[in-house]
């Protein structure tokens, strides 16, 4: 568990807004006048004078302040908490203003992005005040529905109702440094509870949070997120070219070792040469990560093009990682953004602890999100493709191969010892197996073999048959 750090400094909402948006390009929004009786709706004696004090302390008439603005070129409606405005708690007036902020970037297409600080929903306003989450939940989910992104930064402190909504609710969350992020506030944890489970970093760990940024790094970060977020294309994504050997495989156990060669290029040389530039998405928001197994993230392509990836990395694939890529599709679906998957694994975690996970279930629900995607996705295998923990990620009619690699029902080893063959056979069964990429080819499993090509284009080469 990553140890707390120094508390940072907390921003108020005018200075984050300073910090992450274009200057002169901050424009607040309008919101309903609500009238409520003295004290507020419960009659909460003392109320009206605790929020004229914070009125007066902050210069705020509410804990938000809603409006749109820029982020480094991109327009987006963006809801920046006052925490000093009564702890930047979630009261109906705070609401009100949420839901005109989401109603705006629906009415406008425009990203929203919450720029969080808060401890939770306001005491003072009971039941109707906690009921503001199911307000400003069926906002998100709207937005949601309209195809629009949602990336959250989240502050300190980013707690209770505040976080379970607008933070953990967004497709993409970035955190500053030494956040207190979680459910349970400080004053509402156990005892004995270890501060540092509540961290950003801790949730960055855990994958509910994609990155920790620092701040002088926000502006560039978060206006790279809703660049390459708003930028949909329905063009399909090119199949990268091969960036090891281009001389195909004599046999099925070559094709095997080539794919299994230490120094053969990986996930990150192919992502390095397809984008010029690129962000993660870390995490399957269900207390797991796998970036060791899975990078999953958004790119620019040299036209300025944006591609989703899921990419293994040639380790066994942890059930957080299928999670994370299926996450990864839903959202580029929804965005109408393509996607890239690059297949490399020897196959899917089989240990006790990943069917503890539930690999099972992990795989299925990324089988699952391929079939179903409308937006268009292509596959390269640039290593091994074992069995069903590869096929999860490929995609059906759109999958090519690099000379180094190969697909397989099963690893040969483990296809001869099911046959009780000799170990002396295994060379033999991958031979029978058909499993080298010109042998795809012929089966009608992938498309094509890519080869490399100079100038960094994708150069598909014709079928080959067997040798």
């Amino acid at each position: 568990m990553p140890a707390p750090g120094p508390a940072p400094a907390r921003l108020s909402a005018r200075r984050i807004l300073a910090l992450v948006t274009d200057p002169g390009t901050f424009a607040e929004l309008p919101h309903p006048a609500r009238q409520s009786p003295p004290d507020g709706p419960l009659g909460w004696q003392g109320y009206d004078a605790s929020r004229a004090r914070a009125a007066e302390r902050t210069g705020e008439e509410e804990s938000v302040v809603v409006g749109t603005a820029r982020v480094d070129g991109t327009a987006a409606v963006l809801i920046a908490f006052e925490f000093g405005f009564l702890g930047g708690s979630l009261g109906q007036r705070t609401g009100d203003r949420l839901e005109a902020a989401y109603v705006h970037a629906r009415a406008h297409r425009l990203p929203v992005v919450p720029l969080v600080a808060t401890g939770g929903s306001r005491m003072q306003e009971g039941m109707l005040a906690l009921s503001q989450l199911q307000r400003v939940a069926r906002q998100s989910a709207l937005t949601r529905e309209a195809g629009l992104a949602q990336v959250a930064v989240l502050r300190d402190p980013t707690t209770g109702g505040g976080w379970a909504t607008l933070g953990a609710g967004a497709d993409v969350i970035l955190a500053l440094p030494g956040a207190q992020v979680g459910f349970a506030g400080s004053r509402v944890r156990p005892p004995d509870a270890d501060p540092a489970a509540y961290t950003a970093e801790a949730q960055v760990a855990a994958g509910a949070a994609d990155a920790v940024v620092p701040p002088g790094e926000l502006k560039a970060s978060l206006g790279l997120w809703l660049r390459l977020l708003t930028s949909p294309a329905p063009i399909p994504a090119e199949p990268p070219f091969a960036l090891g050997g281009s001389a195909l495989p004599a046999t099925g156990w070559e094709a095997v070792r080539r794919a299994r060669a230490p120094h053969r290029p990986r996930a990150e040389a192919y992502l390095d040469a397809y984008f010029t530039r690129r962000v993660a998405l870390v995490g399957d928001r269900c207390g797991g990560a796998d970036p060791g197994g899975m990078l999953c993230g958004f790119g620019e392509r040299a036209d300025g093009r944006t591609v989703a990836f899921a990419a293994q990395t040639g380790t066994a694939t942890r059930p957080a990682g299928y999670r994370t890529a299926a996450r990864l599709i839903r959202l580029a679906d929804r965005l109408g953004i393509p996607v890239l998957t690059l297949v490399d694994t020897p196959g899917a975690a089989n240990d006790a602890e990943a069917e503890r996970q539930g690999a099972g279930a992990a795989i299925a629900e990324l089988f699952g999100e391929v079939a179903a995607a409308r937006t268009p996705v292509t596959t390269l295998v640039v290593g091994e493709g074992g069995s069903g923990g590869a096929l999860a990620l490929a995609a059906p009619g759109n999958t090519w191969a690099t000379p180094d690699s190969y697909f397989s029902v099963i690893a040969p080893e483990l296809a001869a010892a099911i046959l009780k063959r000799a170990p002396e056979d295994v060379e033999t069964t991958a031979g029978q197996l058909r499993i080298r990429p010109q042998d795809l080819v012929e089966l009608g499993v992938v498309r094509g073999i890519v080869g490399s090509s100079p100038d960094g284009l994708a150069a598909p080469a014709p079928p080959v048959p067997p040798g």
